[in-house]
């Protein structure tokens, strides 16, 4: 049985969203292919300028008229992150020189900022008005807020703990996001640690249909039809599903990526501080091993992504995984899908 209310908030006929990606995973072919078929496209925006998200709005909107979300992370830097000075900058130089050293890689200059300005960004989505602005790392303000609803954009919220969930409900915010551990990709916990915020998607999403009002989005471990019906069964409105679309060829993920998913590697999924500074699962590559035995404390988000990102480009141009972030949950092994279209239709088959 399908919940009306949620599907109406999102703006969809079907219950699956697809997961927003940033880092250039996300494409505007995924988005509308998601988006036309009935459920709910998501682009991660949070790593462009206010600029850059006007023109994804644009092309989106270019190949669909049906809803779309925009997703944002409220916490753009870690708070040891902001006045990173040039000394702290040289002590993190210092955990990546050898690898730097290894594949030919020049010393990147210290930017003024290491990620785009989450104040400016917003302002950038209330001028492209997606039919969903969906967030993660904390709560935007009360005037962010107010304003989305003055211009008849859905909210949704991500939570890991049922006090994230409350704090969201109390803020007002539309739809809560219950995502569980078992989720590919960042932990967006707010209120505390992300390691000491690991509840699972199923016992979440059921605390926090029970305890909050708001409608409910599950994600974390879904991938598949019977883990939507699951999800639906536990009291949430829809399911949204990352790794699942970020294997399809759709997505902006490079083949290395692509086909760790699809092999015995995606049975070990962890989680890392490796990839970006935040908490995230992945599968394990020489980029976690290197960081993991470095002996140093990493920096914090978004410094340890500044470094590894000429890293990433390097194994990319490599043709290897070694130092790619390869997001993945934990359902990853029961992935059988290469196609978005084809992807829809098994969710949807069990579907009243």
């Amino acid at each position: 049985m399908q919940d009306s209310q949620t599907l109406d908030l999102l703006r969809v006929d079907r219950p699956i969203i697809q997961g927003p990606f940033g880092g250039g995973l996300s494409t505007v072919e995924l988005v509308s292919t998601v988006s036309n078929l009935g459920g709910l496209g998501s682009f991660g925006v949070h790593y462009l300028e206010p600029d850059g998200i006007v023109r994804i709005a644009t092309e989106i909107r270019e190949k669909t008229d049906r809803s779309f979300a925009l997703n944002l992370w409220v916490s753009d830097h870690d708070p040891e992150a902001n006045d990173f000075s040039p000394e702290a900058y040289e002590a993190a130089w210092r955990i990546f020189e050898p690898l730097y050293q290894e594949l030919g890689i020049e010393k990147p200059e210290q930017p003024q900022r290491f990620h785009p300005s989450f104040d400016d960004q917003i302002e950038a989505i209330l001028e492209t008005r997606p039919h969903v602005f969906s967030f993660v790392f904390g709560i935007p303000s009360k005037r962010i807020l107010d304003a989305c609803k003055v211009k008849g954009i859905t909210t949704v919220g991500a939570a890991t703990t049922l006090a994230e969930a409350q704090a969201l409900e109390d803020a007002g915010v539309d739809v809560i996001l219950s995502t569980g551990f078992e989720a590919g990709g960042h932990r967006p916990s707010f209120l505390e640690r992300a390691e000491d915020s690991l509840m699972g998607t199923l016992p979440l999403t059921r605390l926090i249909a029970s305890e909050c009002s708001r409608p409910v989005i599950a994600a974390g471990g879904i991938v598949d039809a019977q883990g939507v019906e699951a999800a639906l069964s536990l009291g949430a409105g829809a399911a949204q599903l990352g790794t699942a679309f970020l294997a399809c060829d759709e997505s902006g993920t490079v083949d290395q990526h692509r086909s760790a998913l699809f092999s015995n590697q995606s049975a070990n999924s962890q989680l890392t501080r490796a990839y970006t500074g935040r908490l995230a699962r992945g599968m394990p590559n020489r980029l976690i091993k290197a960081m993991t035995s470095s002996g140093h404390r990493l920096p914090p988000f978004p410094v340890q992504a500044w470094f590894v990102a000429p890293l990433r480009a390097a194994s990319i141009e490599a043709g290897d995984d070694d130092f790619i972030s390869l997001y993945a949950n934990q359902a990853a092994p029961l992935l059988k899908r290469t196609k978005a279209a084809d992807l829809m239709a098994d969710l949807t088959s069990r579907l009243a």
